[in-house]
């Protein structure tokens, strides 16, 4: 996971639109999913380092798939992405594993923030 990944994974096709290009702007490699089944068949075949997850998917919750990924690829970094936000979620989210929760409409510049804050921290994880 050298490379600086992200991959979003969001239902509301515009919003995943959006994501990706300004993150490929940033200078990200970005790779979008639709559902969480999607992004784990993504992450087994090339793992993400970054992953922003919406929390209200279809089928399975962005809360579950945060749980998979950290039991798979301890190594990633997560963050929630919600239009409907409430303390039971923050919690939930805690625990079970989101570095941070963000509330739509986001700021950008505040995703782009916390991509740089977890590849500097995955960058250190590496040097020990």
């Amino acid at each position: 996971m050298s490379e600086k990944r992200i991959l979003v994974v969001e239902d509301e096709q515009e919003i995943c639109e959006m994501y990706a290009m300004a993150f490929s702007r940033a200078g990200y490699s970005v790779k979008t999913a639709k559902s969480a089944e999607e992004a784990l068949d993504i992450m087994v075949k090339t793992p993400y380092a970054v992953l922003y997850l919406d929390l209200n998917l279809p089928a399975m919750s962005g809360i579950e798939l945060c749980r998979q990924i950290r039991k798979g690829w301890p190594m990633s970094i997560c963050f929630a992405v919600t239009g409907y936000a409430s303390l039971f979620e923050i919690t939930d989210c805690r625990d079970a594993g989101f570095e941070d929760y963000f509330t739509k409409p986001v700021n950008l510049s505040d995703l782009m923030a916390a991509a740089e804050y977890a590849f500097n921290k995955i960058a250190r994880w590496k040097k020990r």
